[in-house]
């Protein structure tokens, strides 16, 4: 249904004994099994997934195409493609979508916004670059 967008292998993973303080960007496929405190940003150019495990904790924003959420995140998210929120799932903060699959016992503390225009979500958070003068 996504194939075009979404990725679905893991090229990189952030174990459970690392904590990671400052913004993380990414292509591809990530896990985060650790904790992150700071945005996680996948290029908006490239097809992404993110899968957040049952021991993460994301403390920021996070923006990707394909979002598979089983930890806690505080912050907003941006899911531009599909968003699923896995039984043990805890987000506080608001959530955009273009598609939810939500279990059972996912909570979510916050508004769910679903956006027709999926693309524009990762397109509207591509990081601005400061230029040098």
């Amino acid at each position: 249904m996504f194939g075009h967008k979404t990725k679905n292998t893991i090229d990189s993973l952030i174990g459970i004994s690392t904590r990671i303080e400052g913004n993380l960007h990414f292509k591809g496929g990530l896990r985060i099994d650790g904790i992150i405190n700071g945005n996680v940003i996948a290029d908006p150019a490239e097809p992404s997934m993110l899968v957040i495990s049952e021991h993460a904790r994301v403390e920021g924003e996070v923006r990707v195409a394909h979002l598979v959420v089983n930890g806690e995140i505080v912050g907003p998210v941006y899911s531009s493609e599909l968003l699923e929120l896995q039984p043990h799932a805890r987000i506080t903060g608001d959530v955009y979508y273009k598609a939810l699959e939500m279990h059972g016992g996912a909570l979510v503390s916050g508004r769910l916004s679903h956006d027709h225009a999926g693309e524009q979500i990762l397109k509207l958070a591509a990081p601005i670059r400061a230029t040098s003068a």
